[in-house]
């Protein structure tokens, strides 16, 4: 006889699109743990929501701010506030009283930290426990693997469509890193923002140097607003620019 799980992981293995995730696939792990509430974020959707929204985003999602989300990304593991928290510092970070009992889990892509998945139940709901990890954990296993082949194909062929041959070769994740330096961001402030190490993103923008036969932040940022693939308006100053990927 087929279990829950199993049905859930049979349901991961059929979704074609982040649409079909959210729609059909994200309501039965809801279910699947009782929760009150469900959510899955990618990161490199937050530039693309509503600005009041990615605000309120950011800082739920701050390592600085959640201890939940900070065991997310140094672990990758699933976690729930119990571990990290005693209820009353809980309460105080996240006072929403449907937000009382929060596990989280990571979608993991390229050994870094792409996405969470997230479950919460009321103060009147039992406390998520460890079977809860361990299957949240599995779970986590599929939505990753999807992420790194489905999702990550989806996006690269979206940009295939309309981007020149040397834009092309940069990937979905190269593609945010230079969005952001456009707008002025240092390495360290792009590794906040995208969840990764100011180190990642100094080796990440020398690959894309190499791509693009650039040998400055500016010269890339100048290439890209160039063609088709349109980075926005250029907001940083032209000493930030300037610098390399020693910054």
């Amino acid at each position: 006889m087929t279990s829950p799980l199993q049905l859930l992981f049979e349901a991961l293995d059929q979704v074609k699109d982040e649409q079909v995730l959210r729609s059909q696939v994200l309501p039965q792990i809801g279910e699947y743990f009782a929760a009150k509430r469900s959510g899955i974020f990618f990161f490199d959707r937050l530039p693309l929501v509503d600005s009041n929204l990615q605000k309120t985003l950011q800082i739920g999602l701050s390592i600085e701010h959640n201890p939940v989300v900070r065991y997310l990304v140094e672990r990758h593991a699933p976690v729930h506030e119990a571990l990290v928290a005693s209820p009353k510092v809980w309460t105080i970070i996240c006072p929403r009283p449907d937000h009382w009992h929060v596990m989280a889990g990571p979608i993991v892509n390229s050994g870094k930290l792409a996405g969470v998945v997230g479950c919460t139940r009321e103060q009147s709901m039992p406390a998520f426990d460890t079977q809860n990890l361990a299957d949240l954990s599995a779970i986590c296993l599929h939505l990753s693997v999807w992420a790194a082949t489905v999702r990550e194909a989806k996006l690269s062929g979206r940009e295939s469509q309309h981007q020149p041959f040397k834009t092309s070769r940069l990937t979905p994740r190269e593609l945010q890193i230079a969005e952001l330096v456009a707008l002025g961001r240092t390495n360290a402030e792009i590794g906040r923002e995208l969840w990764i190490t100011e180190n990642s993103v100094k080796q990440a923008l020398k690959r894309m140097f190499r791509k693009l036969e650039v040998s400055s932040r500016a010269e890339m940022v100048a290439q890209l607003s160039a063609t088709k693939y349109n980075l926005p308006s250029v907001k940083s100053s032209p000493s930030n620019l300037m610098q390399n990927t020693h910054q």
